[in-house]
């Protein structure tokens, strides 16, 4: 069996790092943020689905403000503008889909 471990961890922003799985309609990614790590507001094609293992993620999503902490999730729509800063060290899954092909 695969095993999480043997993926690259790519850097996808400084502070932030993913491994991430394929399949033909998705994208799963596991994810590590440092604390103070800020994702930049930004928007995709993909719908994208967040859901926090550990740490707090504040994030802006559709231009509204929502702090996720462990055991929290959210459905981000297609091209919804979002944003996220790490009040903690967080490690989170994300899924997309379509498939990231620029996480590839």
């Amino acid at each position: 069996m695969p095993h999480i471990s043997e993926l690259e961890n790519r850097t996808i922003i400084e502070g932030i790092r993913g491994r991430y799985i394929h399949g033909d309609k998705c994208s799963m990614g596991l994810v590590e943020i440092n604390a103070g790590a800020t994702l930049p507001l930004h928007h995709h094609v993909h719908e994208q689905v967040t859901f926090i293992l550990e740490g707090e993620l504040d994030m802006e999503i559709g231009g509204k403000p929502v702090v996720l902490r462990a055991g929290d999730y959210f459905v981000i729509r297609s091209n919804e503008p979002h944003a996220a800063v790490a009040r903690m060290n967080c490690k989170l899954i994300d899924v997309f889909s379509p498939v990231r092909e620029d996480y590839k």
